[in-house]
């Protein structure tokens, strides 16, 4: 019966989404967006990095999941992103939770079927499968998309006979 802490990390908006996983089910906790309001990025890392801890403290997550960095076509975004990833794994990291990663093409084949899925279809199957009365925020749509990839994962070594960890498949490197 583990806890995951999905995360769709920004650096303007960073998004979670909390699952719990009881046999073949996954059961919705909570999920929302960490908004930055910093100017700077030193402080918008900083307020991310706290709201995660205050997340993972309130949830008490067993397995944190995080979406990999896709190449943007501006430089200076896709380095903001990487920061932005890297101030929650160390708040995940300093909470001793196991990271794994997964590419948006995984993520949206393990809530839609295809990996080339629109983000309003994504938001939709959210919604469906964890029986949501309205469709959530994108951002938080997204973290949960990544929570359910990693439910998947975890449900597919439980089958293969294997421990169910994300030490095994999606790790952080």
């Amino acid at each position: 019966m583990a806890i995951i802490l999905g995360v769709d990390p920004g650096s303007r908006i960073t998004g979670y989404g909390v699952i719990q996983c009881q046999g073949r089910q996954q059961i919705y906790l909570g999920s929302g967006c960490i908004r930055t309001s910093a100017d700077d990025l030193p402080q918008r890392l900083q307020q991310i990095y706290a709201g995660l801890c205050e997340i993972i403290t309130q949830y008490k997550p067993d397995e944190f999941a995080i979406e990999r960095v896709f190449m943007a076509k501006n430089a200076d975004s896709a380095l903001k992103l990487g920061q932005a990833r890297g101030a929650a794994i160390v708040a995940a990291t300093c909470a001793g939770l196991p990271v794994a990663e997964y590419s948006a093409t995984q993520i949206k084949s393990a809530v839609v079927g295809t990996g080339r899925a629109q983000k309003t279809q994504v938001q939709h199957m959210i919604k469906q499968l964890l029986k949501l009365p309205a469709s959530p925020q994108a951002d938080a749509a997204d973290a949960l998309g990544v929570a359910i990839c990693h439910f998947h994962t975890y449900q597919s070594l439980i089958a293969m006979g294997g421990k169910a960890s994300s030490r095994t498949y999606g790790r952080y490197k």
